[in-house]
């Protein structure tokens, strides 16, 4: 798809520099783009390119320099990230690997089971009894969805992912292939003799509007009641979300991050990767997360950062680590301080 600078300037809002005639055919990153790219700049870690790439089209902030020698347009936004999640957004559109409704041969609807108008579902996915699902939702092949589920609109379930029984889940929510939401949770109760006796995980998992979870990402059902995931909320590929957690409205969850049963988070939470959480705790709304915390205590504090195994202030944690490049020298000067004071 080939593009000018000036239609880019139109649905963007941007200002536009340079020549409005300039096409491009495509998205390119900033290193590695050529005199047909469109490319992109918000993060300060890139800017010196701006001297030395050579694009088509750059989309820049309203004060970056830019050798214009070598970069034909420039649209020039407030907010670079914002003009491109748009722009990616009409292209996503344009690109769109969305099926046409549909039912493929080798799939499996049980009784009682409904689904509203522009439904597709692959090969080979199975949706069981009473089962309820909105319009405009894609079911990719493989698939498997449980008694009495409930999927709302303009959803997608891509390949391969699995929804147990009574779990719910909300309008223009994305699940990606492997997710897999209302296992059953890790509860057993320990016995006389050693063994563990399973504790039948009764409830389910509620996914909210507008959530993204990423592949191979497990979200258990509850024991009793519901696991639940709030609104907007963002999860990336492979995280463990165990029973009974609850996940406030627009938090965003880096991969590999762990997070036992039953904690309890506000909005806004930012969690990195790797990081794990310990159960029963309470997170207050906007705190952030590093990478490789581990959270073993309630945060109260809103918009807290914290860092550290365990986790700790984050300003006070990287003191910590700063101290310990010194400490080798600090600990020689201990030990040349008590020879001579032995020596006296």
């Amino acid at each position: 798809m080939e593009i000018t600078a000036k239609e880019l300037a139109v649905l963007l809002d941007a200002k536009l520099e340079g020549d409005p005639n300039i096409r491009v055919n495509k998205l390119a990153k900033i290193e590695e783009a050529d005199k047909d790219s469109f490319c992109f700049l918000g993060n300060p870690k890139y800017f010196h390119y701006a001297q030395t790439a050579k694009a088509g089209i750059l989309l820049c902030d309203e004060t970056l320099e830019y050798n214009t020698a070598n970069i034909a347009a420039a649209l020039r936004v407030k907010d670079p990230y914002q003009a491109f999640q748009k722009l990616m957004e009409a292209y996503a559109a344009m690109s769109s690997t969305k099926k046409t409704s549909g039912i493929e041969p080798n799939s499996h609807i049980g009784k009682n089971s409904t689904y509203g108008a522009n439904f597709h579902l692959g090969s080979f996915s199975y949706i069981g009894d009473n089962v309820k699902i909105g319009k405009n939702v894609t079911v990719y092949p493989n698939s498997f969805i449980g008694d009495n589920a409930e999927v709302g609109d303009d959803t997608i379930i891509y390949a391969n992912v699995s929804i147990y029984h009574d779990c719910k889940i909300g309008s223009r929510t994305i699940l990606h292939s492997g997710c897999v939401i209302g296992s059953d949770g890790f509860g057993f109760a320990p016995q006389e003799d050693g063994t563990y006796k399973k504790i039948p995980q009764t409830g389910n998992a509620v996914i909210g509007n507008d959530v993204e979870v990423g592949a191979n990402t497990c979200i258990d059902r509850a024991v009793m009641g519901s696991t639940k995931i709030g609104d907007g909320v963002k999860l990336d590929n492979l995280i463990q979300v165990a029973h009974n957690v609850w996940i406030g409205d627009n938090t965003v969850v880096a991969a590999q991050a762990g997070i036992s049963g039953s904690t309890k988070f506000g909005k806004n939470v930012m969690i990195g990767g790797q990081a794990g959480i310990t159960g029963h705790l309470t997170i207050a709304d906007g705190v952030k997360i590093q990478a490789q915390s581990a959270v073993i205590r309630n945060i109260t504090e809103k918009g807290k950062g914290v860092s550290g195994a365990p986790a700790i202030d984050a300003r006070e944690h990287y003191r910590i680590l700063a101290s310990m490049k010194i400490l080798p020298q600090l600990i020689q000067r201990v030990k040349d301080l008590e020879k001579k004071l032995q020596d006296k």
